[in-house]
């Protein structure tokens, strides 16, 4: 298991690389002044209608690949979720490493970032997904190395359906932030007592779930 999970790990961070290398162009060609936020509404910038399908489209492979890479290294259902968590939360975490290094961006954690474009634009602090991805990350490993002991972690359903709602939560957080990132106070409209409860009610299923005896 720990060759598999080192060539998961390798991927995931090239991925992470092409990713980053993407961004690089997008905000040479978008924000030749510099990418700061608040931004520009995206139907001001007279190039956004010629690249935003491309954009949604990039973003929609993206999701194919992880799915793809989770389904060929797994080899049950539980290890592809397992394995689909590690690889989104090891490359989006690499993200950032790699924007560091090619753009040395961002200059702290705080800085804001545009997260997502399906179905709608996601903004927050970078401070956010990264915290999401190294929960994910954690929970990847822990799925992997239990199952990989006979000692699967089975979520019932009411730990099932807390997890699931606090990821919404924290998406919906997510939504938000980027329904209001052209305002002057966009800032204002992260909600972080509502972006913490939907990480403590997701996190703490999970948990409960690891503490149930078999």
């Amino acid at each position: 298991m720990l060759k598999r999970l080192l060539i998961v790990i390798l991927f995931s961070i090239a991925f992470a690389y092409i990713e980053s290398a993407v961004v690089v162009y997008l905000r040479v060609i978008l924000h030749p002044a510099g990418f700061n936020f608040p931004l520009p509404a995206f139907d001001l910038n007279p190039l956004w209608p010629r690249l935003v399908p491309t954009e949604i489209g990039r973003e929609a492979a993206t999701m194919v690949l992880i799915v793809s890479g989770a389904w060929l290294f797994g080899r049950s259902t539980r290890e592809r979720w397992a394995y689909a968590l590690l690889i989104f939360s090891t490359w989006d975490i690499f993200y950032y490493v790699w924007l560091k290094v090619l753009l040395d961006w961002p200059a702290s954690l705080l800085d804001w970032d545009i997260l997502f474009l399906i179905p709608v634009a996601w903004a927050s602090p970078v401070l956010c997904p990264v915290l999401v991805s190294l929960a994910m990350n954690a929970a990847a490993v822990v799925l992997l190395v239990r199952g990989a002991a006979g000692r699967s972690v089975r979520l019932g359903w009411g730990e099932g359906l807390a997890v699931v709602a606090g990821c919404g939560i924290i998406v919906l957080s997510f939504c938000i932030g980027g329904s209001h990132m052209s305002e002057p106070d966009f800032a204002d409209y992260f909600y972080w007592p509502l972006f913490t409860a939907g990480y403590i009610l997701a996190i703490g299923a999970f948990v409960r779930a690891l503490g149930r005896k078999e």
